[in-house]
């Protein structure tokens, strides 16, 4: 944070700055794998506290810019971004931002559930806070409760928090991975179709939670499912791919607008089934 941010800061009630923390803006970001461009200058304001929904084909880049966002795209070899993220004013790509620091203060939820399969479903939630350094075993053990209890999965595994975490459901491993997110308190969680592997009941037990915590968190969710996006989300962004299937930003705005009265003819298209 700079000192004029510091200072902006400072001159904020508690409740001003809680309502700010986790704003996320993207600036004219562009993603490569190698040489080539899967991301075309995207620019695009995340409210804090909200839930936007990324629409759009597949391969037009909407993983590509969850995976920029908590920086595990430039894991992968020859991988790069240009441009801008900002989370609360400060740039994530920053040199003396800790891209580990960054992937706790930003929480991922993929596809497949994907719990450790060597870990206990207490352990499986302890885990970051472990390798955040936190030793005291109350403190612990207060923190995998409560995160379970937000991740609506505390009745359902508290007398059985010593059996392996890939014992569970589907739909119990996914609100698992949920409650392994928000144990290290972070500030956005990013959804990448975490439903798409459910069946119908556990989907909409997730859909409930989304709209839970985004009390207190910034949600980001990708989806192919229209349905879910207009129940879920108060900002959609629809996106497509140009000649050189670069993928870029059509539009964003209210939930209702794009469903209702998109601006463009190809966002239409695409919310009606016509194409996609």
């Amino acid at each position: 944070m700079t000192t004029d941010q510091a200072a902006a800061a400072s001159t904020e009630t508690p409740a001003q700055a809680e309502a700010t923390i986790g704003g996320l803006e993207l600036r004219s970001v562009s993603a490569f794998y190698g040489s080539f461009r899967a991301l075309a200058d995207v620019s695009l304001r995340i409210e804090p506290r909200s839930i936007t929904a990324f629409i759009g084909p597949s391969g037009c880049g909407k993983s590509t810019i969850l995976r920029s966002i908590n920086r595990m795209h430039e894991t992968l070899r020859g991988a790069r971004i240009e441009g801008s993220i900002l989370l609360d004013g400060v740039d994530l790509y920053q040199p003396d931002v800790s891209a580990v620091r960054v992937r706790r203060t930003v929480g991922m939820v993929f596809q497949k559930p994907n719990p450790f399969p060597s870990m206990s479903i207490f352990d499986n939630v302890a885990s970051g806070l472990r390798l955040a350094g936190e030793k005291k075993r109350p403190v612990v053990d207060g923190r995998v409760e409560a995160s379970l209890r937000r991740a609506a999965l505390w009745d359902e595994v508290k007398d059985k928090l010593k059996q392996p975490g890939t014992s569970l459901s589907g739909g119990q491993q996914q609100r698992l991975c949920i409650a392994r997110s928000i144990a290290v308190e972070p500030e956005v969680i990013l959804m990448d179709e975490p439903c798409s592997a459910l069946d119908p009941v556990s989907t909409l037990r997730i859909e409930q939670l989304m709209t839970e915590l985004r009390e207190d968190y910034t949600i980001v969710i990708v989806t192919h499912n229209m349905q879910q996006a207009a129940r879920v989300s108060d900002v959609t962004a629809f996106f497509s791919m140009n000649d050189d299937r670069a993928g870029y930003l059509v539009e964003s705005g209210p939930t209702t607008t794009i469903f209702s009265n998109p601006t463009q003819q190809l966002t239409e298209d695409y919310v009606s089934g016509r194409f996609g």
